[in-house]
């Protein structure tokens, strides 16, 4: 066998998935939408945290869907201690499942290494293009989600008190001075969900121009990804 070959047979492999979900309707029904994809090969289903990152540990799937809120063990401490571990665990990606009613959640899960969060009831080709997103190496948010969780912005962070500090304040602006007038206007769609070509659109710009300017903008933040810049946005209180 070549290595023309192999390299065929390797990008034919499916993208193997586990879903972690304590409703075993929404379960069943993530793994029939997941699985009807021919690209993407469902290979076990685990009914909470502690068990999820036990079958995750022994499966290596590529991808785990992991609800946030479930008995024994939650996604956020399952998603730390699995993305924690060594060796070939650090290669799997979650995505968290989220609903509109668990904003901090969906942030606790990312902060914990999670790739993005997805909601419950999005489209079936959504969740589809979600596992091929973060497969790739890519982050995902959901927009609507995003807009829900920014709207809190205008009242207490997920700290409470704790985050309405002036040294919090003051961080923010800092982190803000970095930013030329063009990145800032970018960074107000950025926390929203906007993708490149919405963003480019509202601002009357190339797309090339914009990834660009996102580029920047993670550089100077020393962020990982777009979604970890609305993480920084919720913990720092800024308002587009």
């Amino acid at each position: 066998m070549n290595a023309e070959t192999l390299t065929e047979l390797s990008e034919a492999a499916p993208i193997r998935v586990l879903i972690v979900d304590d409703q075993s309707l929404v379960k069943e029904g993530l793994a029939l939408i997941a699985g009807s994809d021919a690209g993407i090969e469902v290979v076990g289903k685990a009914e909470d945290g502690r068990a999820g990152l036990a079958a995750a540990l022994q499966l290596r799937p590529d991808i785990v869907l992991m609800d946030v809120r479930m008995p024994v063990m939650d996604g956020i401490e399952a998603t730390g201690k699995l993305l924690e571990h060594d060796g070939e665990a650090n290669e799997i990606r979650v995505i968290a499942l989220t609903t509109y009613d668990s904003e901090d959640f969906a942030v606790r899960m990312l902060a914990a290494g999670a790739s993005g969060f997805l909601l419950k009831d999005a489209p079936g080709e959504d969740l589809v293009r979600a596992i091929r997103t973060v497969h790739a190496g890519n982050a995902i948010i959901d927009p609507s989600m995003t807009k829900t969780l920014l709207k809190r912005l205008s009242g207490p962070g997920p700290s409470g008190e704790a985050t309405q500090t002036a040294d919090r304040d003051e961080k923010r602006n800092k982190m803000l001075a970095k930013l030329t007038a063009r990145e800032r206007d970018v960074l107000e769609y950025l926390v929203q969900g906007e993708s490149n070509s919405s963003i480019a659109a509202r601002l009357f710009l190339a797309e090339v121009t914009v990834k660009s300017h996102v580029g920047r903008i993670l550089e100077k933040f020393e962020l990982p990804d777009r979604v970890h810049v609305v993480i920084w946005a919720y913990e720092s209180g800024f308002r587009s």
